[in-house]
């Protein structure tokens, strides 16, 4: 039996070398005058990345302020900052210039500027939903999280110490700006960080107890053997492009509906961990087999493929 679903996708992708170069017009195409940009770490600056990306809004006639340290995790308060910023310098649009932390914050800042009367802590928390967000877009600087083109933004409280997630596609990017070539100054920890984070998010879809189309199944498989393939290229030859090409592609795949939509059901979960040993490591395959014949809990299977994989 096929079940319906929705497909969604609004998120304007722009790849390639020097695509940084050409922000501005991308902020000034979606209606963008002042605009808040966020950032994480000093690196933007001392590369000279951010630079490129200022001329580009002056280029245009827009006008900007910073929005700085946003940290891994990101946190309420740096929210609250960027919200109280924004009202200040009456932003417009938000830009992030960094990775999935720093896009999560944009995200958040942008639903707090557009209803300034509610506590945006509160969607995360959720006992309201968002009526309406600011626009958002990235300039990609690490591939892992995939929030550049995904409905969703995670936030840690540190007063509560709570760490909750928001999806809505009001926050979706509008555009993704992804140069590989930004990426190649990143160290080997901080690829294979994000290339387990593109891994993990696959296979927490991938690992389902439903049921996916075969076509569905076929694009998470294709995925993770791209990642395991340049990420093993990249800890070898850091400089190479494509690899940081293909890294950076499959990041933002990997929270497009086409890797995880459950529209079967009755699919064998076997097969699907059956297809996955053949991706890692053949030797697990007659492991796993016995292992979920014998009963053997899909979770712990599971872990145990993981497990042989890192």
């Amino acid at each position: 039996m096929t079940n319906n679903f929705n497909f969604y996708a609004p998120t304007e992708v722009v790849f390639g070398k020097d695509t940084h170069k050409e922000t501005g017009a991308y902020v000034k195409k979606y209606g963008g005058t002042k605009i808040l940009i966020a950032y994480g770490s000093e690196r933007v600056f001392r590369t000279g990345l951010m630079d490129e990306i200022t001329d580009s809004l002056k280029k245009e006639a827009l006008t900007y302020e910073f929005l700085g340290e946003v940290v891994p995790n990101p946190h309420l308060s740096k929210v609250y900052e960027g919200i109280e910023l924004g009202r200040k310098m009456q932003a417009d649009f938000l830009l992030a210039v960094g990775g999935g932390s720093v896009i999560d914050t944009v995200k958040a800042v942008a639903y707090g500027l557009a209803e300034p009367e509610e506590d945006v802590w509160t969607l995360f928390e959720h006992t309201r939903t968002a009526r309406k967000c600011f626009p958002v877009a990235s300039v990609l600087t690490i591939a892992a999280a995939g929030s550049e083109t995904s409905m969703g933004a995670v936030i840690t409280n540190e007063k509560t110490k709570e760490k909750r997630a928001y999806d809505d596609n009001l926050s979706r990017p509008r555009f993704a700006i992804m140069n590989p070539e930004l990426t190649l100054s990143l160290s080997d920890y901080q690829t294979e960080s994000g290339c387990v984070d593109i891994m993990m998010h696959t296979m927490e879809r991938y690992f389902t107890n439903g049921g996916n189309m075969e076509i569905t199944d076929s694009i998470a498989e294709g995925l993770l053997r791209t990642v395991i393939t340049n990420a093993q290229i990249l800890h070898n030859h850091p400089q190479d492009y494509h690899a940081r090409a293909e890294i950076m592609w499959a990041g933002s795949r990997q929270h497009k509906k086409d890797t995880f939509c459950k529209v079967m059901q009755n699919v064998s979960f076997y097969n699907r961990l059956l297809s996955f040993s053949k991706i890692i490591n053949r030797h697990f395959i007659a492991k796993t087999e016995s292992l979920v014949r014998c009963g053997f809990p899909f979770q712990h299977a599971a872990a145990l493929l993981i497990n042989n994989l890192l």
